[in-house]
């Protein structure tokens, strides 16, 4: 497996690194948020641009971006416009969506790009073949806030989404039972062990689920998230908390 990596962050090799997400509407609010990072235990921002009330205007988007990738300084930027339809804060048009992306990519200021795998076969290979030519990298990822897909679906979705030519396929599911839980991490070791060229990231959300964001290391996940203060999907825990565990699992693994 290739790591990837984002200004000093290597994605993929060491303890899977802590993804923070920035949920306020405003930019005075989105700056201040960015100017905590500093005093977090986390490896990178995810500006979720879909909560941001000025979004429908590219420009402000663009100008807001800006300042938020000079307020983090090092810290490496993800870009992520979440659609409704797969539990984001608003909705857009397919060509809203992608043009947005796009706009994003060109001005320099994300290090990296969240992209819905079912926007389309054809727009997501072009998006991140655009994304590569502006040296962003990108994930893919689907979310399905209803239900765990059967674990063949699991597998199946990361490998077309690494055959698109993601850098870093994506999955979060919801478990209704334990087995729900069990099917996500198995389908993660099985991608990480025989199909990965490069860094996945797997969740199982919700309280059933947090097992899953602490175990990467051990099953496969390379990134997990957490909250300081607002949570952008169900069962994010508090990013301190979730460093120490990690952490303590990662030197226990070393040591042992």
């Amino acid at each position: 497996m290739e790591p990837v990596k984002v200004r000093n962050v290597i994605i993929g090799k060491g303890r899977p690194k802590i993804c923070v997400p920035i949920v306020a509407p405003t930019r005075e609010e989105i700056i201040k948020d960015g100017e905590h990072f500093h005093h977090l235990a986390a490896d990178l921002a995810e500006w979720r641009a879909d909560w941001y009330e000025g979004v429908s205007d590219t420009e402000k988007v663009l100008e807001t971006a800006g300042k938020l990738r000079d307020t983090l300084g090092d810290i490496p930027l993800l870009f992520t416009f979440r659609t409704a339809k797969e539990g984001g804060e608003k909705a857009l048009a397919p060509e809203e969506y992608i043009a947005l992306n796009r706009a994003v990519i060109e001005s320099g200021f994300a290090d990296l790009l969240d992209i819905e795998l079912f926007t389309g076969d054809e727009a997501v290979s072009s998006m991140i073949e655009h994304a590569h030519r502006h040296h962003v990298k990108v994930i893919v990822s689907s979310h399905d806030f209803r239900k765990t897909p059967a674990r063949e679906t699991i597998l199946g979705r990361m490998k077309k989404m690494q055959e698109l030519g993601a850098d870093i396929p994506k999955i979060a599911v919801m478990p209704q039972t334990r087995d729900d839980v069990l099917a996500l991490l198995s389908a993660t070791l099985e991608m990480s062990e025989h199909y990965a060229r490069g860094p996945i990231i797997t969740i199982s959300m919700s309280g059933k689920g947090v097992v899953s964001r602490i175990t990467g290391e051990a099953f496969g996940s390379s990134v997990t998230y957490g909250s300081a203060g607002g949570q952008s999907a169900p069962g994010q825990m508090p990013v301190d908390d979730l460093a120490r565990i990690l952490n303590v699992i990662h030197e226990t693994q070393e040591n042992n």
